[in-house]
């Protein structure tokens, strides 16, 4: 005999009144005991069988998410659609459904947190013919997938799997175990029904148990919705994927008719460049396959406060502050009595260490206030004051010549530069 608490999956071998482990003051639930009967074998098909199963990818209508599917939606495949509420995963699946129920397919939506009157409204407002889309506002896992074996769609949409329960588990909805059962029973009814399956999961601010960190190992490609709530700008990440590339992305701008495609994200990044302003620098990022320009803009300002503060969105706070600490050392530019905020402009998140260098003359052109011009720069900095080249320059050379970007700073021929021969190369020197 276990106990086991809803909110966090603990298990314990005696009850208790709470939970140890996360906290929550809800009594454990005892589970029962499963006893194990005779079972028939399992049928085992050869690869050569399997492989002759296999059907066509299911096109979705818009070229970024089917590059970042890796060709379309698979049969029978489970996804999970991830972002905080708001970035827009609903509207984004709804136009999805659209081009699919244009084309001839049939979709089902199960909403359980809007009424089938709201999906509505919210497809007249997208201009969406839903003549092939069916909607079914129900938090029942069970009837939901009921449905779906009757009706055979060609595509489902659960949003979303928070908020859907399983009736003969207790526990409220969005609770781990709820979310992960019910997960798994949407799971297998793909699996046996080859319907692609999206389940929707919110993220929140402060990470919570509930979130879809705990499915990704259950479905076959995890995206995540991010975005610019200032600018409209949705950037639609691949983190895993069985059936294509991972860490491919998909940039979409949302406007009033809903989410339009952005075929050339360089150019939208670049299009309001002031290159005569201190402290901006572009930097070509590498997502997956595709080289995207974006800016990155620093502001240093003195201050009379004990701890100066750092400020900085769409990079990792360690590298930028390990930066500005080779920056005081090496090159004599004291930023101790100086606030510094960097920026990736558009909402662009980079987590690659080649941006340390445009991070490095992007401050450093602010701190003294001298412009730059239209210069891109590229390069690892290491603690030593050393700049590294980094990998796919390639890629990232023949994305800026095609923007016009013809001057540049790294490491040339893959030889380390100081970062202060850097600077000396951009005019801060």
């Amino acid at each position: 005999m276990a106990f086991r608490c809803d909110s966090c999956g603990h298990s314990s071998p005696k009850w208790m009144g709470f939970c140890p482990q996360c906290g929550v003051d809800r009594p454990l639930i005892e589970e029962s005991s499963v006893v194990r009967k005779s079972q028939a074998p399992a049928t085992a098909v050869s690869l050569d069988e399997a492989r002759d199963t296999i059907g066509p990818r299911f096109h979705t209508g818009w070229g970024e998410i089917d590059r970042v599917l890796g060709g379309g939606l698979v049969e029978g495949s489970v996804i999970l659609l991830g972002g905080e509420p708001g970035v827009g995963k609903s509207t984004l699946l709804l136009q999805v459904a659209g081009f699919m129920a244009g084309r001839g397919g049939s979709v089902l939506v199960a909403s359980a947190e809007e009424s089938a009157h709201q999906v509505a409204m919210r497809a007249k407002r997208l201009g969406i013919d839903g003549g092939s889309i069916q909607l079914v506002s129900d938090n029942d896992t069970d009837a939901i997938a009921a449905l779906a074996e009757k009706t055979r769609p060609d595509f489902l949409i659960v949003d979303s799997i928070q908020t859907v329960a399983v009736r003969d588990l207790s526990g409220a909805p969005g609770g781990v175990a709820q979310v992960r059962e019910s997960a798994a029973r949407l799971v297998r009814l793909a699996k046996d029904s080859n319907i692609p399956v999206v389940l929707v999961g919110h993220v929140t601010k402060d990470g919570g148990l509930a979130g879809p960190k705990l499915l990704e190992h259950m479905v076959d490609v995890v995206l995540y919705l991010e975005g610019d709530p200032d600018r409209g700008f949705r950037v639609l990440r691949s983190l895993k994927n069985r059936f294509g590339p991972t860490h491919v992305s998909g940039m979409f701008d949302m406007q009033n008719e809903g989410l339009v495609e952005v075929d050339d994200p360089s150019k939208v990044f670049l299009s309001g460049w002031e290159s005569e302003v201190a402290g901006t620098v572009v930097y070509p990022a590498i997502e997956g396959r595709r080289a995207v320009l974006v800016e990155i803009q620093a502001l240093v300002t003195e201050t009379n406060q004990t701890q100066p503060r750092r400020s900085i969105r769409g990079l990792d706070p360690t590298r930028v502050n390990q930066v500005i600490a080779v920056l005081d050392r090496h090159t004599g530019l004291k930023l101790y009595q100086h606030e510094v905020y960097v920026n990736v402009v558009g909402g662009w998140r980079i987590d690659d260490p080649g941006c340390d260098l445009a991070v490095a003359l992007a401050i450093a052109s602010s701190r003294v206030d001298r412009p730059l011009g239209r210069v891109a720069a590229y390069g690892e900095v290491g603690l030593a004051g050393e700049v590294r080249g980094i990998p796919f320059e390639s890629r990232r050379v023949e994305e800026l010549d095609r923007m016009g970007v013809t001057r540049r700073i790294s490491p040339g021929g893959g030889e380390p530069i100081r970062l202060l021969e850097a600077l000396r190369q951009g005019g801060l020197q």
